[in-house]
Order: structure tokens, then C-alpha cells, then sequence
């Protein structure tokens, strides 16, 4: 009777009381291979602590860290044709996009947020790949221009952080047409003497590369992110040979002049803003604000270099 009641029934009520663990307790770095607890990833902006190593973030996660106390007003885009081509291939078009709406909660790849960085308010657009590899369509192509005029208007700076796999199949030429039409929304902000500052992260590929995300006054690149146009494995393919370790990815591109910069995660906010200051020629945010940074090494060489073109 007491190994019933000492054994048996505790290990049943054990069984029935059991929690599930969280499929995403913990995660496994793509660098180092080692399992690192979500929390401490989570808490570091989606940084592994040991490797370093950037994690691709979500549009909602990124306005988090990106803005003051994460504090922004949502910039809504027009609706589009949701399906203007009635494409099919596996699956319907309009069933894609269902899922990836109901897997992300945007409405399309590119979220648009106003709000203080470090005090400077700035107009901000997030791709985000975990929407149909944050594809260039028609809604994102929106997005980005309803982005533009909007920092137009507030006269404040425009900064993209960019992530996709370039064009959106199932929109055909409509989607290309995005090219174009985001390149004439970049004129209009330069127009109007307005910074415009990119943010290359892993990946920016294909379409967005071959325009707008590579059309910014200062291109900012995270650690180890892929840029490019067209991948390096269709590219070894084509030309049958090896390419050169780390080909196309930011320390690469940055050694070879194609992005100006390479910037860790958590120095993003205080790199931008100062830029930002630069290029609207504002005073610096009172100490009293927050912690102002000093200019790196990379952005003071911009700046006098600035400085001596002007006189």
C-alpha cells in the first residue's frame, strides 16, 4: 500500500501536471553550433552573446529596439491589389499571403513606424523576411514610397533597414515596376535635402538590391550579412569557379568600398542618429536626454571630409 502511494501515484500526478517546455527555450547558433538559452538572445537584440552572430529580426521586434523606450506611431500603406495576376503555383497566391499575415501579424514584408531615436524623430520602413522572404511587391513598393513622403513631411530623415530576397515572383512585372518607382520616391527625398540612410541586413538580395537599398546617402551594413544581386552559389555555378571566402557578405563589401560601413547591432541607434544630426545640421539632443555618443572614427572622416569639399 505505501509503494502505491509513495511511487505510483506521485509519478501518475507527475505525468498529468507535466508543462510543455517552449519549442523556442532555446536556440542553436548558425555559427558556433552551440545551444544558447532565448532569454539571453532575446535580451541581447537578438545577438548570440559569444559568437556575435546577428539574428534575423522581425519588423515589430526591430521598431522595439530601434526606437526610444520602443515608442512609435504606425504609418499605415494604402491598400493594393491583393492578387491582381490570380497566380497559382503549389499553392494560391492569395493563401501565401494568408499565412505569412497570420505568421508575422504585418500586412505585407515592409512596416512603416515614426518615432524618437535618441531623441531625433525619424521616419522609419523595416523589411521583414519572415514575410514571403521580405519579397518586393506591390504592397512593399507602397510601403516604401508612403515611407518617403511621409519623412518628406515631417521633414525628418529617412532610414530603411532592408532584408529580402529580392522581386516577388507572383506578381510578375508588377513587382519590377517597384524599381522604378521607389527609385523616383529616393529623388524626391533628395531632393528635399532630406537624409536617406539604409541599413543592410542578412539577407538584401535581387530586386531591392539592384534599387532603392542601394541608392542611400550612407549604407550601413550589419556583421556577416549577405548583399548582393545574385547569390554566390548561382554565381560559383555559373562561372565554375570557387569565390573568395566571405565573398559578398558586409566586412567583404566593405573592404572593396561597396558599403561604408559595417556597425554592430547595439550601436545602430547611436550611429544613425548622429549621422542623421550631421546631414540635417540640428544641434545635438541634450545629455540630459540620453547618453550622447561619440562620432566613430568612420563617420568623423565622412564628416571632414564633408567639411573640406564644402570649403
Amino acid at each position: 500500500m505505501n509503494w502505491i502511494k509513495n511511487v505510483v501515484r506521485p509519478r501518475i500526478q507527475g505525468m498529468l501536471n507535466k508543462k510543455d517546455t517552449p519549442e523556442n527555450l532555446w536556440i542553436t547558433c548558425p555559427k558556433s553550433g552551440k545551444m544558447v538559452f532565448h532569454r539571453d538572445v532575446e535580451a541581447n537584440q537578438f545577438v548570440i552573446p559569444e559568437s556575435e552572430h546577428h539574428m534575423r529580426i522581425g519588423a515589430k521586434k526591430r521598431f522595439e529596439i530601434w526606437f526610444d523606450n520602443g515608442q512609435y506611431k504606425p504609418i499605415e500603406v494604402p491598400d493594393v491589389a491583393l492578387d491582381p495576376l490570380k497566380f497559382r503555383d503549389e499553392k494560391r497566391y492569395v493563401d501565401r499571403l494568408r499565412v505569412a499575415k497570420a505568421k508575422t501579424g504585418n500586412k505585407d514584408s515592409v512596416e512603416l513606424g515614426v518615432g524618437k531615436v535618441n531623441g531625433l524623430e525619424l521616419v522609419t520602413a523595416v523589411q521583414d523576411f519572415n514575410f514571403m522572404g521580405g519579397s518586393l511587391g506591390m504592397a512593399a513598393g507602397e510601403g516604401i514610397i508612403v515611407g518617403m513622403m511621409e519623412a518628406i513631411k515631417r521633414k525628418t530623415g529617412f532610414v530603411l533597414f532592408a532584408s529580402s530576397g529580392g522581386a516577388r515572383m507572383q506578381e510578375g512585372i508588377l513587382s519590377l515596376m517597384q524599381m522604378p518607382r521607389t527609385t523616383v520616391a529616393v529623388q524626391k527625398l533628395r531632393e528635399a535635402g532630406l537624409p536617406y540612410i539604409v541599413v543592410l541586413t542578412d539577407p538584401t538580395t535581387g530586386g531591392v538590391t539592384a534599387s532603392y537599398a542601394m541608392l542611400g546617402d550612407i549604407h550601413i551594413a550589419e556583421p556577416d550579412a549577405l548583399i548582393c544581386f545574385a547569390g554566390p552559389r548561382v554565381i560559383e555555378q555559373t562561372i565554375r569557379e570557387k569565390l573568395p571566402e566571405g565573398f559578398q557578405r558586409s566586412d567583404y563589401l566593405y573592404e572593396h568600398g561597396i558599403v561604408d560601413m559595417v556597425v554592430h547591432r547595439h550601436k545602430l541607434r547611436d550611429t544613425i542618429s548622429r549621422l542623421a544630426l550631421m546631414f540635417l545640421d540640428k544641434p545635438a539632443v541634450e545629455p540630459d536626454n540620453f547618453d550622447a555618443p561619440e562620432l566613430t572614427e568612420d563617420i568623423q572622416d565622412a564628416k571632414n571630409e564633408i567639411v573640406v569639399s564644402e570649403s
